[in-house]
């Protein structure tokens, strides 16, 4: 398993991409935006796939699946917590060291989360900008046929 600063790395480096995405739409750089929505796509499908293993994923609307996620990972957290304070007064060398090697599996898998967020949120504007340049370009020839 890598360390949880190394997964942090990671986090990072995918916040700066999704930097350079919304750069990108800003500029209408379509070419660019088709580029990175291709490699995104192959990203949250690996991510899809070793997280649900073959198991499709439900399309939902965007909202309605964060809300979901938000209140599960919610729920999740509080649970790790209270586990956490519950088991704070023992002084077992072997427990805490059982304790810490899963907080930090569950900090990793927040840090997998949260890549996964940020692929879907960064899919989600380069779908929106290309949408908005193709009724842009539609709207230019109707007008043009129009005339």
């Amino acid at each position: 398993m890598r360390s949880l600063s190394e997964q942090l790395d990671d986090l990072a480096d995918r916040a700066r991409q999704a930097e350079e995405t919304v750069a990108a739409a800003r500029a209408k750089n379509r070419e660019a935006l088709e580029s990175q929505r291709t490699r995104l796509k192959s990203s949250i499908d690996a991510t899809k796939t070793a997280i649900k293993g073959d198991a499709e994923v439900a399309h939902e609307e965007v909202q309605t699946w964060w809300d979901e996620t938000r209140t599960s990972l919610n729920q999740r957290f509080d649970e790790m917590r209270a586990k956490r304070d519950a088991q704070h007064a023992e002084r077992d060398l072997e427990r805490a060291e059982n304790r810490a090697d899963d907080a930090e599996l569950d900090a990793a898998d927040a840090i997998d989360f949260a890549t996964y967020a940020l692929d879907e949120a960064e899919y989600a504007v380069i779908d929106a900008v290309i949408a908005r340049a193709d009724a842009d370009e539609l709207a230019v020839q109707s007008a043009g046929a129009a005339t």
